[in-house]
């Protein structure tokens, strides 16, 4: 169905070149495609311009419809028609530009995300903040597990479903991280599986303990994330360095990768950060996080917890 819409959207936009946008073409079309196929569904006037505007995002000029060269169904169509059209909608309402809505397509080729995960996605600006952290993955890395695993750090992460107070500490970001790990996951991406907080690790007889420790599924390799809700200093990236390595050494099997390093921070000076990793050995990437305006001390306690409103919403139901 979905290259047949594209052949269609590729028709409709050479046959408007003669026809009035107002004169009543894309309803006349609907009408004759409805009448010969009345078991299929999808050919509502609304949905043909959807298809319409479809093909013309894709084409190569972007421009209006005098402007428009007809695009080969080799050159953009085949991964178009992979996923869901509902997806396809999604795509082209939100995205600004082709590379950011093929960045999106085969996202989801290679993920099988959900129409919900998808907007979200989208909504929380995945294009722009992918593989945009500071790492020293080309070098403590193999070339193919590299490439997969700059896909996985963003910058900055987006944590703006949480809410904390103003002069938030550390333990508190990680409670409100645990308290959401739904949508951290979410954020985190496709393959993270949690292991555990505050994860214990003795070395020598001494206790060490990481923020929090995940699995990557793809990736086959475990991955600490250290938390900070200060500025970067030159000191936190040894500091995850050693956990990596103790990690590697004390946890992860013969049949894992390496353990990778997230650092999460407040804010960071890129060429500090550059210098610190730079002849770290262990792969480490560090990014920033935001999350919207903490609230001030004095309001929380006159906020109710999501705890509270749903025992409320409990009471007026029962």
């Amino acid at each position: 169905m979905l290259e047949f819409y594209w052949d269609l959207g590729n028709d409709i936009v050479e046959k408007q070149k003669n026809h009035d946008w107002g004169s009543g073409f894309l309803k006349q079309i609907s009408k004759d495609l409805s009448d010969a196929f009345p078991t299929v569904k999808g050919f509502s006037e609304s949905n043909l311009q959807y298809v319409r505007r479809w093909v013309l995002f894709y084409s190569k000029s972007g421009a209006g419809c005098a402007a428009i060269e007809k695009v080969k169904v080799t050159q953009v169509a085949p991964q178009l028609t992979i996923i869901p059209w509902g997806h396809n909608r999604v795509i082209i309402s939100k995205c600004k530009t082709r590379e950011e809505a093929l960045f999106y397509v085969q996202n989801t080729i290679k993920n099988g995300i959900s129409r919900s995960v998808l907007v979200h996605q989208i909504e929380s600006r995945l294009y722009e903040r992918q593989a945009k952290a500071i790492t020293n993955f080309s070098n403590a890395l193999p070339p193919l597990q590299s490439d997969l695993a700059k896909e996985i750090v963003k910058d900055p992460f987006n944590f703006d479903f949480l809410t904390l107070t103003q002069g938030y500490k550390e333990k508190e970001l990680e409670d409100a991280l645990m308290d959401n790990m739904t949508k951290f996951l979410l954020e985190l991406g496709n393959g993270f599986a949690f292991v555990g907080r505050q994860y214990k690790l003795l070395v020598g007889g001494e206790e060490f303990s990481v923020d929090l420790l995940f699995y990557h599924l793809k990736l086959r390799c475990y991955v600490v994330v250290e938390l900070k809700t200060v500025a970067f200093k030159a000191e936190f990236a040894g500091k995850l360095n050693f956990y990596t390595a103790v990690v590697d050494g004390e946890v992860k099997s013969e049949e894992d990768k390496p353990t990778i390093g997230i650092l999460i921070c407040k804010s960071k000076n890129d060429l500090v950060v550059e210098y610190a990793l730079k002849d770290i050995n262990k792969p480490i990437g560090v990014s920033e996080y935001e999350l919207t305006e903490a609230l001030p001390k004095e309001f929380k306690s006159s906020l109710p917890s999501i705890e509270e409103i749903e025992a409320e919403l409990s009471r007026d139901i029962s």
